[in-house]
């Protein structure tokens, strides 16, 4: 084997590894080529929204006519007319005690009054024949003292039979009050006493509780408002009475306040334990709905409307306790605001402070920007200005 050819294979490796570097050296480098196009975001400026600060509250419904039917006379019960949980209405008949004492009273009150009647008109006649003969001059049949005792009877009689009559109208108004009426319309509960059991009345003896009748339509709803609330109620009122003022409230499988009513009353103090004063409004309840002892949350107005900037709740970040949007300023490098939020409109929310009618807001590609970061704005399709809307509601 010669030299050249032991050398020929080496020299040709040499060779090839020189040439890949010289290669490289004429193709462009990636940072060469340009930098990364910015990103693109959609940006979007503040609308102009007429909204009306809203408050929530926590409460319950209570029935504006509840009744604990007890009965009026004592007696063993005889009939129950009715089935647990109906609806009655005022002046059905419920229960019956048992009505033969009662119509034996009845009887014998009546015996007693046609006894004094009878006696009223014997003395009656017996002062006709007095004043007869004392009216007679001529003759000294009767003294004018026994003229004065039989008149004295006849009045005595006369005051018998009122007395009588009014012991016969007790005797008919007890034998009534065997016959125990809704006194107002709405749903009865369970029955407490069973047939056969002793009912026992007033005087005495604690009554019986028979039953529960609450009122279902209208129904009120209570709730409690703080101090500061109550104030921004009183202000946007101008001093003047919240009754009728619209409420809207929603139960706790709601996803809105669906269910319109009125504010009917608040109380004239506030509690010194709790700071709050007790409010009621009043719903219609003609479906049955809603149930004594029920919760739900309420909304009322607690401003007067007014104009304020919105933007998308999604623009809103979170830096620590402030919140911030993202604005593009000059030569489209994004900027930090500091804003203060409203309350929430819808998909919108509020902006008390920080931005102007100007600013364009970075409504999408919030995860590709940063402050200082140069972006590739592109605007929103205007959409048609929403109608007026009340504000979310502070809950309380």
């Amino acid at each position: 084997m010669t030299l050249a050819s032991t050398l020929a294979p080496r020299l040709w490796v040499v060779l090839v590894a020189f040439a890949l570097p010289l290669a490289a050296c004429g193709q462009p480098s990636a940072q060469q080529q340009g930098a990364p196009p910015p990103p693109q975001v959609t940006v979007a400026t503040p609308q102009t929204k007429t909204v009306t600060d809203q408050d929530e509250y926590v409460g319950r419904f209570v029935a504006i006519d509840e009744v604990n039917l007890r009965a009026r006379v004592a007696g063993y019960l005889d009939k129950i007319h009715f089935t647990d949980g109906q609806m009655v209405k005022e002046g059905d008949l419920l229960f019956t005690i048992d009505q033969r004492p009662y119509l034996i009273a009845l009887d014998q009150a009546k015996a007693n009054l046609d006894q004094a009647k009878a006696n009223l008109d014997f003395t009656k006649a017996d002062l006709d024949r007095a004043k007869t003969l004392l009216e007679d001059r001529t003759s000294n049949a009767i003294s004018k003292q026994a003229f004065d005792q039989r008149t004295q009877a006849a009045r005595a009689a006369a005051a018998t039979v009122m007395s009588q009559e009014a012991a016969v109208h007790s005797a008919q108004l007890d034998l009534t009050f065997t016959e125990v009426r809704a006194p107002v319309s709405g749903r009865i509960g369970d029955r407490r006493v069973s047939v056969g059991n002793y009912v026992a009345a007033g005087s005495g003896a604690t009554p019986t509780l028979l039953a529960v009748i609450v009122s279902i339509d209208p129904i009120r709803f209570e709730f409690t408002i703080d101090e500061a609330s109550l104030l921004r109620i009183l202000r946007r009122k101008g001093g003047a009475d919240v009754s009728g003022d619209p409420v809207a409230l929603k139960l706790i499988d709601d996803k809105d306040f669906i269910y319109p009513g009125k504010l009917d009353f608040l109380n004239n103090v506030i509690d010194r334990e709790t700071g709050t004063i007790r409010g009621r409004a009043v719903f219609e309840n003609k479906n049955g709905v809603f149930r004594p002892g029920m919760f739900a949350r309420i909304r009322l107005d607690s401003s007067a409307p007014y104009q304020s900037l919105a933007v998308p709740d999604a623009a809103i970040g979170t830096e620590q306790v402030n919140k911030f949007v993202y604005v593009i300023g000059p030569e489209n490098k994004v900027l930090q605001k500091v804003v203060t939020l409203g309350p929430l409109v819808g998909d919108m929310r509020v902006i008390r402070s920080g931005l102007t009618a100007d600013d364009k807001v970075v409504v999408n590609g919030l995860m590709r920007v940063r402050p200082g970061v140069t972006v590739n704005p592109q605007m929103a399709e205007a959409s048609p200005p929403p109608a007026a809307a009340p504000a979310a509601p502070t809950a309380k």
